[in-house]
């Protein structure tokens, strides 16, 4: 299966929401910041470099990044500058080619092989983007240079904050094997833990798997996951993609017992949910709680709201209000998720391969 040709550059903005705080107020520069509520279910929704040196993300509840960083200055979200500013950046994007899929707000995937301007490689059209977004927002932003998303996604954070790294396509393969396979896009803890149980670490250890040993461990997931190993990743960048749904779960070891322990466990899902949320400034009406016995047996409760909702405390109030006729548990508890559906945009004030030229 031989993968198209392209030239696919990721551009991540640098702590976005953080960092335009920072630009708007210079009281704020050279100083842990996060966006976001400090409250017990206040959500960081972004943690300035000066944050992160003390281990505040984005995605963590605010009393969490208030014990990690005494000194961490909460601020209010501004998302209509944030979405102004993302506007002006995708502006840049789309001068130079109209296949251009954002992730969010501050990220977006470019397929750069057929241009507007005729610049054959794809590392000088990735400094140039990134040279007019400084000179446009003041901001900084990473890019990752390469044959194919997965590959252009991982390169973006290799030299973050303010870089750019370049992968070829005589050097994916190599790349990959020595890459631990928890940095792999869509790989989360528990399926680490999973690949890591197996004596899966690196890329070259997941490489050795056959694909009916991949789709029997990691089921749908692992084609992808027999392809990326070997460098080889054949989506296009779709500007039209549509999200139907934003979810997350977790396994645990041991089971879960409690219900205040399971409203631990639901708190950072919840969280990381708001925060694509309010990343890509959508909302959702159905709520999903997702739980499994320790026998395996799975069951699910929703609620569908009659108006969208985004924000953690929301989410948080009808999750436990899902949760609570299932408590106390009957057994052990081993996966939680949370999943938001019925989507849609909210425009409301917020609360193998033939060498290209990479340049």
């Amino acid at each position: 299966m031989s993968p198209p040709l392209r030239k696919i550059i990721h551009v991540d903005m640098d702590a976005f929401f953080a960092s335009v705080e920072q630009r708007d107020f210079p009281e704020l520069r050279g100083k842990p910041v996060a966006v976001g509520g400090a409250s017990e279910r206040g959500v960081v929704a972004a943690a300035s470099y000066e944050a992160r040196t003390f281990g505040v993300r984005s995605a963590m509840p605010g009393a969490k990044a208030r014990r990690l960083c005494p000194d961490l200055i909460f601020v209010r979200h501004r998302f209509d500058v944030y979405r102004a500013v993302s506007r002006q950046i995708r502006a840049i994007f789309e001068s130079w080619t109209p296949l251009v899929q954002p992730l969010s707000l501050d990220e977006a995937y470019l397929d750069v092989t057929d241009n507007m301007k005729g610049e054959a490689s794809a590392t000088r059209i990735a400094e140039a983007i990134r040279a007019e977004i400084k000179a446009v927002t003041g901001l900084t932003a990473s890019a990752g240079v390469s044959y194919n998303k997965f590959l252009a996604k991982i390169a973006s954070d290799i030299n973050k904050p303010d870089g750019i790294a370049v992968i070829r396509p005589s050097e994916g393969e190599a790349f990959v094997a020595a890459l631990p396979v928890r940095k792999f896009h869509g790989v989360g803890p528990a399926t680490a833990a999973k690949m890591e149980r197996m004596g899966i670490v690196l890329g070259s250890d997941l490489k050795t798997l056959s694909r009916e040993q991949m789709d029997a461990a990691f089921g749908k997931f692992g084609g992808y996951l027999y392809w990326a190993a070997r460098g080889v990743d054949h989506r296009p960048v779709n500007p039209d993609q549509e999200r139907k749904s934003i979810g997350c779960e977790t396994t645990f070891a041991p089971d879960l017992t409690t219900r205040p322990a399971c409203i631990e466990a639901l708190l950072p899902l919840i969280a990381r949910v708001a925060t694509h949320c309010d990343k890509h400034h959508i909302t959702g009406r159905t709520i999903t709680l997702k739980l499994r016995w320790s026998d395996f047996r799975t069951v699910t409760r929703s609620k569908t709201l009659p108006e969208g909702v985004r924000d953690a405390e929301t989410i948080c109030h009808w999750v436990e209000a899902l949760l609570d006729p299932l408590m106390p548990p009957p057994m052990g508890i081993r996966l939680l998720g949370v999943t938001l559906s019925t989507l849609e945009a909210d425009d409301r004030a917020p609360p193998a391969q033939r060498e290209l030229d990479f340049g």
